[in-house]
């Protein structure tokens, strides 16, 4: 006889049901308890107290992912002693497939009913029997989530500064990528020329030897041509449009507080990056990512995160399809579809540090450079978008190849005869 827990969790509760795979389906205890580390020891508890007297085969318990409500009852269950001398398996499950199947049935919802149907979907044996990621993963993948998060704040804020300079400076950022200077809007000396006491006024009084020496004191003296970058600035100038007193005034006030929040945000980055650096160097697994060109310290750790054990998946298809990086096929008799849709499930932050990996990866080898230049070629709309993806892709069986078999990358034998 097989034993099923299946475990409702919220905020505050966890609603339990203990099921048989017994022909009769018995329900050994329905019970809520309480999502701490005491109601985690009743239901301990009570399972070693039913181990006593009935011989499991196996005994499986699985909730639903609930994010950080989730995550403690599932790591107490796991590395409790006592429960691990049991035929014990510890699953976390997708809400979506557990929601899918609760579909089948025409019952009202409830936490009791929601833990009998977890614990029937365990019983049809469809739970993943991975196991959950170590404690070492666990805390490297706050540390990447984190700075995924800072980095989509980041995003976000230097929007929010263009969206404003665009009310000061409307054309500043066309004619300097336009120029012929090389400069960044978010580089130091462009973000204090927009942000100390000048006015559009000012800019277009001063000479363009003046305000290439402004540029050059800004700039510690690094620009190799300041006057084509003030030329730029000038004809910015020209050609914008004219704020109010009262106007301009708000948005320099905003613009600078914008800037402070940049800053604030690029720092914190820094604090987490130098954080991953020294995190990361403790896995076996580090140095097999590191070894691909174009993947440095962070992304390695932010791969390595939301990978974790890689024997938690089967293959590479599961593996990809963890990351979200498959596609839907349609076919019905002898018709087949030719849209095949991404699907929209997935790990975000592990496909967020897989593109990006990707896009350093091609800049480095000429496998994935060639292999992206020809699916960008293969349409004429979304082109970036559709063959970074479709490459980071063909980065996970590499991702995959590596960490299974425990090797550092070589490059293929074709790449080494033609050098």
């Amino acid at each position: 006889m097989k034993l099923f827990i299946g475990l409702d969790v919220s905020s505050e509760k966890l609603d339990t049901c203990f099921l048989t795979d017994d022909d009769n389906l018995s329900i050994l205890l329905e019970k809520s308890y309480t999502n701490d580390i005491n109601g985690a020891t009743d239901i301990k508890d009570a399972i070693l107290q039913f181990s006593e007297e009935v011989v499991f085969q196996k005994i499986v318990i699985g909730m639903e992912s609930t994010s950080i409500y989730s995550f403690h009852p599932a790591m107490f269950f796991q590395e409790d002693e006592e429960l691990n001398e049991l035929p014990l398996v510890v699953t976390v499950e997708n809400p979506f497939r557990i929601k899918q199947f609760s579909r089948m049935f025409d019952e009202d919802k409830t936490d009791r009913i929601d833990a009998f149907r977890i614990a029937d979907y365990l019983r049809l044996q469809r739970f993943s029997t991975s196991p959950l990621k170590e404690e070492k993963y666990v805390a490297l993948q706050r540390l990447t989530r984190t700075r995924y998060q800072l980095v989509c704040q980041l995003t976000e804020t230097k929007q929010h500064f263009l969206e404003n300079l665009t009310y000061k400076c409307n054309t500043l950022t066309k004619e300097l990528k336009n120029g012929e200077g090389t400069t960044s809007i978010f580089g130091s000396t462009m973000i204090s020329l927009m942000t100390e006491d000048y006015s559009l006024d000012d800019f277009a009084n001063m000479s363009l030897e003046d305000l290439g020496a402004l540029l050059q004191s800004y700039g510690k003296g690094r620009f190799k041509h300041p006057e084509k970058i003030a030329n730029s600035i000038k004809k910015a100038v020209r050609d914008s449009y004219r704020l109010g007193k009262v106007t301009q005034e708000s948005i320099d006030i905003i613009l600078a507080c914008i800037v402070k929040n940049i800053q604030a945000v690029q720092k914190q980055i820094k604090i987490l990056d130098k954080a991953i650096e020294d995190l990361v160097v403790i896995f076996p697994e580090y140095q097999s990512l590191r070894s691909i060109p174009g993947i440095g310290p962070v992304y390695a750790a932010g791969l390595l995160a939301e990978i974790g054990q890689i024997e938690r998946f089967d293959n590479q298809a599961k593996l990809a399809k963890y990351a979200g990086l498959t596609w839907k096929v349609s076919q019905s008799g002898s018709f087949q579809s030719e849209n095949t849709p991404l699907i929209k499930t997935g790990n975000r932050y592990f496909r967020y540090y897989l593109v990006e990996a990707t896009n350093s990866v091609r800049m480095h080898l000429p496998e994935f450079k060639a292999y992206y230049q020809k699916k960008y070629k293969e349409v004429p709309k979304h082109q970036h978008k559709r063959a970074i993806v479709l490459t980071a892709r063909k980065l996970v069986r590499l991702v995959d190849v590596l960490l299974r078999n425990h090797q550092l990358y070589t490059p293929p034998r074709s790449v080494i005869e033609s050098k």
